[in-house]
């Protein structure tokens, strides 16, 4: 699963953080001791908002001086990713300027994780597409303007007041530009042969088709302000001004997009990697660093998913047969139990509602037990909701978005609903722990409810490979804890998502190296790990558009797991389960290059 676009290195909202002002949670705070770094990260922190007026909402921190940001939309333009790019390599070069002898361990770990951050930003510069980091393609099925934005403005940007009424206008107004910005980047990345393959072409251009069909009235840009206005009584005509915003401004871009996007198709090929493009190897390798924060060659990275596969099939079998499934390789098996009736909620609108409330049964379920894993005593409310219907088919199958930084709005869990087939009662346990508890949810509590204790730049910097790496790593804390006890059905559903991990590496790197085609990595997937042809599909086509992206998850994973053993091996009876995970939660989120010195030095200061 995955955090809402958090495959981008800097992501936006990747991570929440509480609702004090940039000056109470940077300046003066004790999360950075050196001042001469802290005002450098504090600098940086209000240029990379200023840049992206879209995480300042996401964040909640576009009010008091950064009120105006509201009313703003991130620069899409080749002008604006240029910019960003020079941003990265000028912060770098700022953050050189400190010696790092001197500083201590949390400063040390907070100047190394945004040194990194700055560099692999600035070494992305060299590929002239892209929407963004590991996004070759400015629009695709699961990344857009049409994909996120009525989104964004619906779940992200509050509305409270007449004036965040009034910015919302502001920003459904700039919709259109926005669009273009997209659709003349998505021309130049063709120039270059950088293509959507033809199966993502035409999801995006159906997605993009299916808003323009709209009435301008229905469109969620509308029904979203008007619903809301009158829930808090403002007066006005708002739903009447943007119904003619998105007839004026936003559907002649669309129409534009789809132009756009129906003459690149005869263009397209069936060719599901990047290795197809003139710099894929390189790019692709990059991508793999960027996305697990470690260099290692494509073909390391695919054996390492055969070789761990291996090793979590034998534990699945001996499940499998424990419970009477004999017949079949492991894949077999599980691939029967995927479709079988007795695991499967109803595809119907009730059968939905059961779902999320068994989800909401294994969260709280969770809860009693997260004290053995950890001494934070973190809060982190949760809210499950579906994905919203008119993203379902080129949405990721779960994601999380994590709260806004002045508690406006709760860490949100989505699920795609679009076919309960898709998720067997005994993967939803499993599922909930990476997404929400002790996964997602409670990385990002820990920067929401402990803001002194880490400087905001670390929620606008996401590793992939630690945020995933982390979220995987709490689906097994969950069963070390015991949460499968008196459930094998449950501890299979585990083990099967482990698996499905491992067979990340082997598919991503298979696509984009070993050039796999799109149909041979829907069929090894479902064989290797029994999910269905439709789950397995939307995650084949993730991967497609996110080269390097989902190997983070059981990179980081392996990292997190190996490092505990080395302290374990080096505290020996002074080793305490819980010091652990806190050493690793409180990074903030660091590159796996930079946290196995965090927990050297944890290890030196638990042997005392």
């Amino acid at each position: 699963m995955t955090l809402h676009r958090r495959h981008v290195l800097l992501a936006g909202a990747a991570l929440g953080l509480s609702g004090s002002p940039l000056s109470a949670l940077a300046a003066g705070s004790k999360a950075v001791a050196d001042s001469r770094l802290s005002a450098l990260l504090d600098a940086f922190v209000g240029e990379m908002l200023a840049a992206s007026p879209e995480t300042a909402t996401g964040l909640g921190m576009d009010n008091g001086p950064r009120a105006a940001l509201k009313s703003r939309l991130d620069d899409r333009s080749t002008a604006g990713r240029k910019a960003q790019i020079a941003g990265y390599a000028d912060r770098a070069k700022r953050l050189r300027a400190i010696p790092r002898a001197g500083l201590s361990s949390r400063d040390l770990t907070i100047h190394d994780t945004v040194l990194f951050a700055m560099d692999a930003g600035a070494e992305g510069g060299r590929f002239a597409y892209g929407r963004d980091f590991a996004n070759p393609y400015p629009v695709s099925q699961q990344d857009g303007v049409v994909v996120n934005m009525g989104e964004f403005l619906n779940a992200q940007h509050g509305i409270a007041t007449a004036a965040d009424a009034e910015a919302y206008l502001a920003r459904l107004e700039q919709v259109g530009a926005a669009l273009d910005q997209e659709t003349a980047r998505t021309r130049e990345a063709a120039g270059q042969g950088v293509i959507l393959p033809d199966f993502l072409l035409g999801t995006a251009l159906k997605q993009v088709s299916e808003l323009r069909a709209q009435d301008a009235a229905t469109t969620r840009f509308v029904t979203s302000l008007d619903e809301r206005t009158k829930a808090k009584g403002l007066a006005g005509d708002f739903a009447a001004r943007a119904r003619e915003i998105v007839t004026a401004k936003v559907f002649p871009a669309l129409d534009r997009q789809i132009a756009a996007l129906k003459a690149l198709q005869p263009k397209a090929t069936h060719d599901a990697g990047v290795w197809k493009f003139r710099d894929g190897a390189d790019y692709y390798r990059w991508s793999l660093k960027v996305n697990t924060t470690v260099d290692r060659p494509p073909g390391e990275v695919h054996q390492l998913g055969l070789d761990q596969g291996a090793a979590i099939d034998a534990q699945m079998d001996a499940i499998l047969k424990g419970q009477g499934f004999t017949q079949g390789t492991v894949g077999e098996r599980m691939s029967a139990l995927t479709r079988d009736p007795k695991f499967l909620y109803p595809n119907t609108e009730a059968g939905r509602r059961e779902l999320l409330g068994y989800i909401e049964g294994r969260i709280a379920a969770i809860r009693p037990l997260l004290p053995r894993l950890s001494k934070l005593g973190l809060k982190a409310p949760v809210e499950v909701r579906p994905v919203p219907k008119e993203i379902e088919a080129g949405a990721g199958l779960g994601y999380m978005n994590f709260a806004a930084l002045d508690g406006s709005r709760p860490a949100i869990y989505y699920v795609n609903l679009q076919d309960t087939g898709n998720w067997p009662r005994y993967t939803l346990a499993s599922l909930s722990m990476h997404e929400a508890l002790p996964g997602h949810a409670w990385q990002g509590a820990y920067l929401a409810e402990r803001s002194d204790e880490v400087h905001t730049i670390s929620s606008l910097i996401g590793f992939g490979a630690f945020i995933e790496g982390w979220a995987l790593y709490a689906e097994q804390l969950a069963d070390e804890a015991g949460l499968y006890a008196d459930d094998p059905m449950g501890r299979l559903g585990y083990l099967q998502a482990l698996r499905f991990r491992a067979a990340r590496l082997v598919v991503d790197t298979g696509l984009h190296d070993k050039r796999w085609s799109r149909e041979k990595a829907i069929t090894w997937m479902v064989a290797a790990t029994g999910r269905s042809v439709g789950a397995v599909t939307s995650e084949v086509d993730r991967y497609c558009a996110s080269p390097g992206q989902a190997c983070a998850y059981k990179t980081g994973h392996n990292e997190i797991v190996r490092l505990r053993e080395k302290a374990r091996t080096a505290l020996g009876g002074k080793f305490d389960l819980r010091d652990y995970n806190d050493a690793v939660v409180t990074t903030g989120g660091a590159p796996l290059a930079v946290l196995e010195g965090v927990i050297d030095r944890y290890i030196a200061s638990a042997k005392g």
